[in-house]
C-alpha cells in the first residue's frame, strides 16, 4: 500500500472529535454546570474549547473551588489571582454571577469585579461577602446595572445613592445581614416597580420606620423589628412570613388589627414566633375585618402559658374563616397552666373552621394548654381529614396518658384522623 493509501485509510478509520463537533450552545451548557475552576481547566480538552470558558453568561466564584476549606492561609493571594485572571480574560456579556468569599478579612479586587459586570448586562447577581472584619461598602457601580432582575447582598454596607433611578426590570431582592438607612431601603423598594419577592434581614436597630410599597409584591420575609415597620400599597401580596431577633422584643407596641389591615390578598401567613404580642396591649377577640384568602398558617414558636401569645394567635385564627392548613410548634414551659380560658371550646361557640383540613402540632408535651388547643380543633373543624402531632416528650406511660384523652374528644369531623408520630415507631399510632 502506498504512503497516500495508508493516510486516507487512517482517516476513514479515525473516531469522530466528539468534543469539537457538540454544539455550542450545549457546550456553554456542560461548562456552566462545572465550577469554575474546572470550567477554566476544559481548555485542555479541545481547540474549540480552548477560550470558550471566556465567553461564559453565568459564572460562580466561590472559595471552595480553589483551596480546600480546611487551609485558608493563602486564601486572600489566591482569591486576587482567581479575581485577575478572571478580568483579564473573560469577555462577552455576564448575566449571572454568584460571589462567596466568608472568611476574608478583607475584600481586595471585588470594586473592580463589581464595575467589569455592571458593564457586561448582569442579570442575576448574588453577593455573599466576608463577616468578619468592616463591612464591605458596595460601589455606586452596582446601582447603575439597569438589566438587573435578581440580587442578592449579603454581609455588607450600602451607602445612600442619590443618585439612583431605580432597578426598572428587578422582580427579587434580598437583604440579608445589612448595614443601610431606612430612607435608602424604601428608596430602593419603591424604584423597582416590577418587585415581586423581597427579603429583609435588618441586622441592627433602625432608627427610623421602614415604609414598604410594591404593588407588585407576592411574597415578603421579614426579620427584624416589626415595630420599625409599616406595610402600604401590597394590594397582591399572598405569602408573608416575620421573624424577629431576640433584642427586639421589647422596643415598643404594635398594633396588631392596624398591622394585619393592608393584607387583603394574604394567603400564607408564617409566623417565626408571636414576637410581635410583646407590650401589644390588649387584643381584640377578632379583626374588626376577616382575611378571607389566608388558608395557611403556620406558627414556628408559641407559648400557650403566655396570655399575650395566645390571645394574638387566637385573634388572628377567629379572623381566617377560610382557612385550611395550620401548623404549630410548641414551646416547652415549666409552667403548664393554661393561659387563658379562652382555650376552652365554649369561648368559640361563635367560631366554626368550616375549611380547615389538616393541623401539625410539633413540640408538644401532654400540657393542659396543648391538649385544650387539640380538643377545641378537633371539636370545631367539620372538615378536618388529619391532625398530625409530633411530641417531644418520650415516656411511654406519658404517650398512653395523651393517647387515652385524645380518644375522648369530640369530633366535628367523622373523617378526622388523628397521629401521634413518635420518632421510635415507624408506624405512629392513630386515634
Amino acid at each position: 500500500m502506498t504512503q497516500k493509501g495508508k493516510k486516507q485509510c487512517f482517516r476513514r478509520t479515525s473516531p469522530p472529535d466528539i468534543l469539537r463537533d457538540l454544539p455550542g450552545n450545549v457546550i456553554d451548557e456542560i461548562l456552566m454546570c462545572l465550577p469554575f475552576r474546572d470550567a477554566v481547566r476544559t481548555s485542555i480538552l479541545s481547540k474549540k474549547w480552548r477560550h470558550i470558558w471566556c465567553s461564559l453568561p453565568q459564572l460562580t466564584l466561590c472559595y471552595t473551588l480553589w483551596k480546600p476549606e480546611e487551609d485558608l492561609t493563602d486564601f486572600p493571594s489566591n482569591f486576587v489571582r482567581i479575581v485577575n485572571h478572571f478580568l483579564i480574560f473573560h469577555v462577552g456579556p455576564v448575566t449571572k454571577f454568584t460571589l462567596c468569599v466568608p472568611y476574608l478579612d478583607i475584600c481586595p479586587n471585588i470594586d473592580n469585579l463589581i464595575r467589569h459586570i455592571s458593564r457586561n448586562g448582569i442579570q442575576h447577581l448574588v453577593l455573599r461577602l466576608p463577616i468578619r472584619g468592616k463591612p464591605y461598602i458596595l460601589p455606586s457601580s452596582l446601582f447603575t446595572c439597569s438589566q438587573l432582575r435578581h440580587l442578592t447582598l449579603q454581609n455588607c454596607s450600602i451607602l445612600y445613592q442619590r443618585d439612583f433611578k431605580g432597578f426598572d426590570r428587578l422582580t427579587s431582592l434580598e437583604l440579608r445581614d445589612v448595614t443601610i438607612e431606612s430612607k435608602f431601603i424604601e428608596l430602593l423598594i419603591s424604584r423597582c416597580s416590577l418587585l415581586e419577592q423581597l427579603v429583609l434581614q435588618i441586622s441592627g436597630a433602625l432608627s427610623n420606620v421602614i415604609e414598604i410599597s410594591a404593588p407588585m409584591l407576592r411574597s415578603f420575609d421579614y426579620t427584624g423589628n416589626i415595630r420599625s415597620i409599616c406595610v402600604k400599597n401590597i394590594p397582591v401580596l399572598a405569602k408573608l412570613s416575620l421573624s424577629h431577633r431576640e433584642y427586639y422584643v421589647a422596643a415598643g407596641k404594635c398594633n396588631i388589627a392596624k398591622f394585619f389591615e393592608s393584607f387583603s390578598a394574604l394567603e400564607q401567613l408564617h409566623l417565626n414566633d408571636m414576637f410581635f404580642a410583646a407590650g401589644a396591649g390588649e387584643v381584640p377577640m377578632r379583626l374588626s375585618y376577616d382575611l378571607y384568602c389566608v388558608k395557611h398558617l403556620c406558627i414556628s414558636s408559641i407559648y400557650l402559658s403566655d396570655s399575650n401569645e395566645v390571645s394574638c394567635a387566637l385573634c388572628l385564627i377567629r379572623s381566617f374563616p377560610n382557612l385550611q392548613s395550620m401548623e404549630i410548634k410548641v414551646e416547652c414551659d415549666d409552667n403548664d397552666t393554661p393561659a387563658l380560658e379562652s382555650l376552652e371550646v365554649e369561648p368559640f361557640s361563635d367560631v366554626t373552621f368550616n375549611h380547615l383540613r389538616e393541623v401539625k402540632l410539633m413540640q408538644t408535651n401532654g400540657t393542659i394548654p396543648e391538649m385544650q388547643l387539640m380538643k377545641l380543633l378537633l371539636a370545631k373543624s367539620p372538615k378536618l381529614v388529619r391532625m398530625l402531632i409530633e411530641p417531644c416528650l418520650v415516656e411511654d406511660s406519658a404517650t398512653v396518658k395523651v393517647l387515652a384523652e385524645l380518644t375522648k374528644f369530640q369530633r366535628a369531623s367523622p373523617k378526622a384522623e388523628v397521629v401521634y408520630k413518635l420518632d421510635k415507631h415507624p408506624n405512629p399510632p392513630s386515634v
